[in-house]
């Protein structure tokens, strides 16, 4: 079982997890919003909340942490329409190349959201202003 830790504020990053919800059929990835008062954050206290806000984090059974494109690419390999991709994904240069592709959107997604239309709406109390 992998727990993914996301910014619900983000509609990119709520509508990315629904689609993978969606997609999990075995039921193998708890996604959990970071803005969810109800969960227990402690549990989370190993992870900065700067860190936890800049990209998601997906972490195994076994504590083991996957950031960013990192934990995309690791819930992927959980998803029976996502293994191809989780191949791909491994090819020679992917690596960077989809690091890069991951930082260039996390850092603009407020932006790309108001561009689209789209405003999370706890964005209206100026919580989405500034990522760090």
């Amino acid at each position: 079982m992998l727990r993914a830790l996301y910014d619900g504020n983000c509609v990119i990053c709520k509508s990315t997890c629904e689609n993978l919800r969606a997609l999990d059929w075995l039921k193998r990835i708890d996604f959990v919003d970071l803005h969810d008062q109800a969960d227990d954050s402690e549990r989370y206290s190993i992870l900065n909340r700067e860190s936890l806000m800049r990209e998601i984090h997906v972490l195994d059974s076994a504590g083991v942490v996957f950031a960013g494109f990192a934990g995309t690419r690791r819930m992927l390999k959980e998803l029976p329409l996502g293994f191809p991709l989780w191949l791909l994904l491994h090819l020679p240069g992917m690596n960077a190349l989809g690091k890069r592709a991951y930082r260039f959107i996390a850092r603009r997604r407020y932006r790309i959201n108001k561009l689209l239309g789209r405003r999370a709406p706890d964005c209206a109390a100026g919580s989405c202003a500034r990522l760090p």
